[in-house]
């Protein structure tokens, strides 16, 4: 379990953590989620002490700078390339390894359970950004540790890795691990989280299972499709429900519960030929729920103005 108590971090007049408090279960993937600039690679260094800041957090009851062999109970990745640029793949991890008494042979296991077997004696410089990603991996793991924090560990993979990184890291989480991971790829994250923790400009917004948080932040619909559904929707608005057209014709339900419009639809006589609900995504929850904590928000591209006579580009 990982326990985090009032985080907090100040840079002069700006709040960048302010006073975080949540959970982290083992046994679960539990997603780091907020906009940029909202305080997620600040908080996961506050955890592990390497930021100055308030509050404090516990790893199975213990601070991070308590543990004796920290390795063995804590794996972290917080940046792309933390290693040496001179030094070879495999070295890099037998320094670390050497100081956490952990053998060569650990060393060799996990560069080959991350795909670097064939690259270990190249110096990590040369390696792309996901090499680089993979590398950070194994150093995470080569304590074999019970809590992994990763912050942002699929930048840079193609899809091939971004599908390996899923099952690795649901896999360790079924073997009762604790697992903390940020990622900006909601689509990844909706298939590989159970629990989430979202913030936005250092404050908590949200912390639960992932259902409950696109519940929350968004509304389901019910879609109804059929040759005369147009005549359902009087019916369906006096029932309460908001009624939209769809683009192909169907009926947009919301407000109103599927079996309620389908028991509906029967009392009306009305054939259906599609009666299904929809719910909206991580994505689309996201974004109701941090819209307004935005920290740098783009704005629209200025169209071109022609000049009388003339066109856009002369």
């Amino acid at each position: 379990m990982i326990t985090a108590k009032g985080l907090y971090k100040r840079y002069r007049n700006t709040v960048a953590v302010d006073h975080l408090s949540f959970d982290v279960k083992p046994g679960v993937v539990t997603g780091f989620l907020g906009p940029n600039g909202s305080g997620k690679s600040t908080t996961m260094r506050l955890m592990l002490g390497l930021d100055y800041g308030g509050g404090e957090t516990l790893f199975d009851g213990q601070a991070f700078d308590s543990i004796r062999r920290p390795m063995n109970e804590v794996g972290a990745l917080l940046e792309a390339k933390p290693f040496h640029p001179t030094r070879s793949a495999r070295n890099h991890l037998r320094m670390l390894a050497a100081a956490n008494r952990i053998s060569d042979a650990r060393v060799d296991e996990v560069m080959e359970f991350v795909g670097l077997g064939e690259v270990r004696r190249k110096k990590p410089k040369g390696y792309s950004l996901g090499m680089a990603q993979r590398l950070g991996l194994a150093q995470a793991l080569l304590g074999d540790p019970k809590i992994l924090l990763l912050d942002e560990p699929t930048n840079g993979l193609d899809p091939h890795g971004i599908h390996w990184m899923r099952d690795v890291l649901k896999r360790l989480a079924s073997e009762g691990r604790t697992i903390f991971v940020s990622s900006h790829l909601l689509s990844e994250m909706q298939l590989m989280a159970d629990e989430l923790v979202v913030i936005g400009r250092g404050t908590m917004i949200f912390n639960g299972d992932v259902a409950t948080f696109v519940r929350e932040f968004t509304q389901s619909t019910v879609v109804v499709r059929g040759p005369e559904v147009a005549g359902l929707s009087a019916a369906l608005e006096a029932a309460g429900a908001s009624v939209a057209a769809g683009p192909t014709g169907e009926l947009v339900v919301s407000d109103l519960e599927l079996d309620k419009v389908g028991h509906l639809a029967f009392t009306e006589g009305v054939e259906l030929h599609e009666l299904s609900s929809r719910s909206a995504s991580l994505e689309e929850a996201f974004m109701s729920a941090t819209g307004s904590s935005e920290q740098f928000v783009a704005q629209e591209p200025v169209q071109p103005i022609a000049q009388e006579g003339g066109t856009a580009d002369e």
